[in-house]
């Protein structure tokens, strides 16, 4: 199975942005991390993907999960 692409949006103040890194890493998946406080862009690009203000945003193959909601983060790692 292909490894899905992963964008995490967060920050290093974001406790549930922490949890979700946590997770993934335990898994073995790899992701691509978009720190919002260093890069404005990235933030952005959150508030656009996800509409909403919260982090962290995961963007799993396109799939938006806003929050650390580990049934949704694994409901889209298993497709």
């Amino acid at each position: 199975m292909a490894q899905p692409q992963i964008i995490i949006y967060s920050a290093p103040w974001c406790g549930f942005c922490h949890a979700a890194k946590q997770y993934l890493d335990k898994q073995g998946i790899t992701y691509q991390e978009k720190d919002i406080d260093e890069d404005p862009a990235a933030a952005e690009e959150a508030v656009k993907k996800s509409g909403q203000m919260g982090i962290p945003v995961l963007d799993i193959d396109g799939e938006i999960i806003v929050g650390f909601d580990r049934p949704r983060i694994d409901a889209a790692l298993s497709k």
